[in-house]
């Protein structure tokens, strides 16, 4: 296991990531919670409302809505089957159309829209969205319980996507050794790695596959 210690809501150098989603882990949750050790209790729940913008022609690039900011992270490389992304751009509403035009719909890889604005607000900005046929925005709702197994960051969650409860269940770390441990130790090794874009397209019909079970 890795010296230096991973803490959670501390900024450290880019992690890797297991997470996989499905409709019972009861098992791997009751695990994790009983090999984890202690967590802040700021991390125990979390319970959050976001948006997230789905594109036809992207899996590389992660964009979602948060308390009225847009968050885009990177995919990086993947190793081991697991997947490491990073930081792309964060924003506040209302958005310049520069911003738009040279990093928010590259990020999405479709056709760029003409933009008669200087600044956009979310709700213009989600009914863009709306308008173009490769795009979709996606309501999640997310109900997140913290743990910490091997010294990776692991949550349970509750996930209501569109209106579909699914169960997410993820281990992450700095260190790829620390997860395989986690995930051998929970009962996940095996089982289907794959982020919330592959998730959601999976939800919303744009991908023809089963989640994990």
């Amino acid at each position: 296991m890795a010296n230096d210690k991973m803490k959670i809501g501390e900024i450290s150098k880019p992690r890797f990531e297991f997470r996989t989603f499905g409709q019972d882990f009861t098992e791997a949750e009751y695990r994790m919670s009983r090999l984890s050790t202690p967590v802040p209790e700021k991390v125990w729940e979390r319970s959050s409302d976001e948006t997230y913008i789905m594109s036809r022609t992207n899996d590389n690039n992660n964009t979602k809505i948060r308390d009225g900011k847009m968050d885009i992270k990177t995919f990086v490389t993947e190793k081991d089957g697991l997947e490491q992304w990073n930081p792309l751009m964060k924003a506040e509403f209302p958005i310049p159309a520069d911003t738009l035009r040279d990093d928010v719909y590259p990020a999405f890889q479709v056709e760029m829209p003409s933009f008669d604005q200087d600044e956009y607000t979310m709700d213009e900005f989600l009914q863009m969205i709306s308008d173009h046929p490769d795009l979709q925005a996606v309501k999640v709702s997310k109900q997140r319980f913290g743990y910490m197994v091997n010294n990776t960051i692991c949550e349970v969650g509750n996930v209501l996507i569109n209106g579909a409860l699914v169960v997410t269940i993820n281990s992450e770390s700095t260190e790829l050794e620390d997860i395989l441990k986690t995930m051998e130790d929970v009962g996940l090794t095996g089982v289907e790695n794959i982020n919330y874009l592959q998730c959601i397209k999976r939800i919303i019909g744009w991908i023809d596959k089963d989640l994990a079970n």
